[in-house]
């Protein structure tokens, strides 16, 4: 007996669950602008990623919103990242590990967080700023 009534099903399912992907991301994207430990960028990039995926009509959204809007468009057009975006990054990277070292966190684990917040800071660093011509 053929299964012709799942074909249908799996477009649906697969749109909801990058609809659902996008909506998760958003969400720890816009948790990241309060809460230091959080990164907003790579999570609302990834936000806009899976809203095409699922909903053109929500990626569009994503992309003219008057927050994210711009980080999106940046990243897109010239893998760029603000130097604004950059300072509040690294600063935070930066205040993580000065509270791991207050709280005495074992030497391990601050290595391993060294090492990843190290590599995090260099990924945003070395990206450009923006496009020709903008501060």
């Amino acid at each position: 007996m053929p299964l012709k009534h799942v074909k249908p099903v799996l477009p649906h399912l697969r749109r909801a669950v990058w609809i659902g992907i996008g909506f998760v991301a958003l969400g720890i994207g816009i948790l990241g602008v309060a809460l230091p430990v959080l990164p907003t960028t790579p999570f609302v990039i990834l936000a806009a990623f899976a809203f095409g995926k699922g909903s053109p009509r929500l990626r569009q959204w994503l992309v003219d919103h008057h927050i994210f809007g711009q980080l999106i468009t940046d990243w897109e057009r010239y893998g760029a990242i603000s130097r604004r975006a950059k300072i509040i990054a690294c600063t935070m990277m930066g205040a993580v590990f000065v509270f791991s070292l207050i709280m005495g966190l074992k030497w391990w684990i601050l290595l391993i967080q060294a090492t990843c917040l190290g590599g995090a800071a260099t990924f945003v660093l070395t990206r450009p700023d923006g496009p020709p011509g903008r501060d």
